[in-house]
């Protein structure tokens, strides 16, 4: 055992530089146990149904149990309560969450292939600037006015960041994200390429003649914690104040959030989403890929909205789960989809009973002689 997490990490750092590594090495840092050959070493990663010689690879979905009897992986992790039913030939490292344990091995080695230091030319750097310790600034960034950098902050090549913006310790921004001026990003956040934080509203009034006039964005985007954001996605500034995303949030590719948009803790956005501006939406909600939020309205905690669906109006209870445009409740939706696909057969049947109808209506009486 290491003596500590760091230690673990400094030292699998390492591993991966020599692209080799123990089983009894990956135990300790996993805090596992070893069924099989404790020296045996691996130098990549794999899927279980992919494993070869030398690799590592994991089993967690019992969907691929088989896949163990037959990998040719050198290593695979597993749960602790797993009971083989024939001979294994890899070596298993015992975990209590194997799906955990190998995410933070992926977790090791990303950090070790993205560990990059120090200053590339040429880069332009404000003399006013701030910068933390150990910083990584590729060639062709721009730091401006008064821009402060934690501690281990990595700026990517081709990256702006304007005049009074702040990047807190951890943080890395890839390459080609542009951060507009008076931007706040807290510490261990990711920003993908070609993110944009902090660009203008959508802000314009009509005038009398016809045309538009533009209403001056005077705010910021303030962005918390532990905060990820996809390639391509867009933070506008705030009018006034500040368009917040709260720690936690993760934003995949493609998203539009608008001008003072505050989203909650924990929230997760998937791709091509527009939240509108004003809107708020509230704490560990779920929104797949392709919704429209409207502007001004309120999405509670916990709420779930299903993929291409358009929120118009604020739900009124947390933890509900939305599907539709409008969006309803998912089973009035599934009821409305249930008659909406038999509307062919119940338009003709209506059709048929109109006829009928406008045919008695039509109709000579009939008079009895008697």
């Amino acid at each position: 055992m290491f003596p500590n997490e760091n230690d673990e990490i400094h030292y699998f750092f390492l591993f991966l530089q020599l692209m080799k590594f123990k089983a009894s090495q990956i135990a300790a840092i996993l805090n596992g146990t070893i069924d099989g050959n404790e020296d045996v070493s691996v130098s990549k990663l794999a899927k279980i149904e992919e494993g070869e010689k030398g690799s590592i690879s994991f089993l967690s979905n019992v969907k691929y149990t088989s896949f163990i009897y037959s990998t040719k992986a050198s290593v695979v992790i597993v749960n602790d309560d797993f009971k083989p039913e024939k001979k294994i030939s890899a070596t298993l490292i015992r975990v209590k969450d194997a799906y955990q344990a190998f995410t933070q091995l992926l977790t090791y080695y990303n950090q070790a292939k993205l560990d990059k230091k120090g200053i590339e030319s040429p880069s332009f750097i404000s003399d006013t600037a701030t910068i933390g310790n150990e910083p990584y600034i590729g060639a062709f960034a721009y730091i401006g006015e008064n821009v402060k950098l934690g501690n281990n902050v990595k700026i990517y090549p081709q990256v702006y960041v304007g005049d009074n913006a702040s990047i807190g310790d951890n943080t890395t921004l890839f390459s080609g994200v542009k951060v507009y001026s008076e931007s706040v990003i807290g510490n261990d956040c990711i920003l993908h390429a070609n993110a944009v934080i902090g660009a203008d509203g959508f802000g314009f009034a009509p005038t009398e003649k016809g045309d538009f006039i533009k209403i001056p964005q005077t705010g910021n985007v303030v962005i918390g914690n532990k905060v990820e954001i996809g390639s391509e996605t867009t933070v506008d500034r705030a009018t006034l104040g500040s368009t917040i995303l709260k720690d936690g949030v993760k934003l995949d590719n493609l998203i539009q959030i608008a001008h003072n948009v505050v989203i909650g803790e924990n929230t997760v956005i998937a791709a091509q989403t527009g939240v509108a501006g004003s809107a708020k939406v509230g704490k560990n909600c779920m929104i797949g890929g392709q919704v429209a939020i409207a502007g001004h309205i309120t999405i509670p905690d916990n709420v779930k909205i299903g993929a291409t669906s358009g929120v118009a109006s604020s739900p009124k209870k947390e933890g509900v789960t939305l599907q539709g445009a409008p969006a309803m409740e998912m089973r009035d939706f599934y009821r409305s989809a249930a008659v909406f696909k038999i509307l062919p057969e119940l338009k003709k049947q209506i059709d048929t009973i109109t006829k009928k109808l406008n045919q008695n209506q039509h109709a000579k009486p009939k008079y009895d002689k008697n």
